[in-house]
């Protein structure tokens, strides 16, 4: 296509948004750094769940110096039940760099923006065209389907070349007068019309050009990873000092964050095992079965015993939180 008929595509899109365009939190805002939390929140989160979340959360953190002054701590518990809890460790780290580097106001210079922890690509993006209206690109899944059916290309979209290429589009492309629309205009085009399986091509505003044959069959992804299954053992003891947690070390998925404590088959032979619960965490689907510890179960290193008025105000990842509520609720 002609850069004539891109301007033509990315007019549609503003014109087809300003008549469509769903109305969220964050997009009444130019404030870069609740534009930050909200697309932070968002990376694989659905909106839904974030819409529950984003306002108190930003209620609490309004600002980096707020964020940046609470312990990591008070930053896993604010973020239980979003997941994926890397993501609030690195907008902590972007909170402290903004107040360590900038003095606590939000940087405006795109290679400031991007020298910030856990900045990538896609945020920079977001920040720049969301909060300060100048034409960046950005490429998500939804934006990535859009590509591949109006370019009727074949090229696996999670592949370094489909990347690559929908990237260089994407900078091509963007609405130079109104990239804030634009960029939101091509992701929920992706959400609400240009969706997985069969979509709603005649609701669609770039139908005119789209060059898509058999778009349900479109975008082509790269053969997913198998899911590995695992069983966890985890053991229950609580005592008048408390519950038996285990803080997560460094370099654990959920650092900082308590668990259950974890035992091997052969450990827990002969206690009463009191449920089982299933839950999938990216690749892996796991089964935990817990059991209940003998009085006398000494705690290993790394446990530590957590009094029951403490619990609500310690960061637990989402399935230690449900079970240990409903045993409690149960009495145990």
């Amino acid at each position: 296509m002609s850069t004539p008929q891109y301007r033509r595509i990315a007019d549609a899109l503003v014109e087809w948004f300003s008549a469509h365009g769903k109305d969220y939190p964050w997009r009444r805002t130019a404030d870069p750094w609740a534009i930050l939390v909200s697309e932070v929140m968002l990376q694989q989160t659905t909106i839904p769940t974030v819409l529950g979340r984003y306002g108190a959360w930003m209620q609490q953190y309004p600002t980096p110096q707020a964020l940046a002054a609470a312990t990591e701590q008070e930053a896993l518990r604010s973020w239980e039940g979003l997941g994926y809890y890397r993501r609030v460790r690195a907008l902590q780290a972007a909170a402290r760099a903004i107040v360590e580097r900038h003095g606590g106001t939000f940087p405006q210079d795109e290679a400031a923006i991007r020298a910030l922890p856990g900045i990538g690509d896609y945020t920079v993006g977001a920040v720049l065209s969301f909060a300060y209206n100048r034409p960046a690109p950005l490429v998500d899944a939804n934006v990535s389907r859009v590509f591949a059916r109006l370019f009727n290309d074949a090229t696996p979209v999670d592949s370094p070349a489909g990347r690559r290429a929908h990237w260089a589009l994407a900078a091509q492309m963007v609405h130079p007068e109104n990239p804030r629309a634009y960029n939101s205009a091509l992701m929920e085009l992706g959400q609400t019309v240009c969706t997985g399986g069969k979509p709603a091509c005649l609701l669609c505003p770039l139908r005119s050009w789209c060059r898509a044959e058999q778009p349900e069959n479109l975008p082509v992804k790269l053969p997913k990873k198998e899911v590995t299954r695992v069983e966890h053992h985890d053991i229950l003891l609580i005592t008048p000092q408390g519950i038996l947690l285990e803080k997560q070390q460094q370099g654990k998925r959920h650092a900082g964050m308590y668990r259950l404590p974890q035992r091997s088959p052969q450990q827990v032979q002969g206690l009463e095992h009191l449920t089982r619960q299933s839950y999938a965490v990216t690749r892996y689907k796991v089964t935990r079965h817990l059991y209940r510890a003998s009085p006398g179960t000494a705690p290993m290193p790394g446990e530590e015993f957590i009094p029951l008025p403490r619990l609500a105000g310690i960061p637990l990842a989402s399935p230690d939180r449900k079970i240990l509520q409903k045993l409690i609720d149960n009495q145990c």
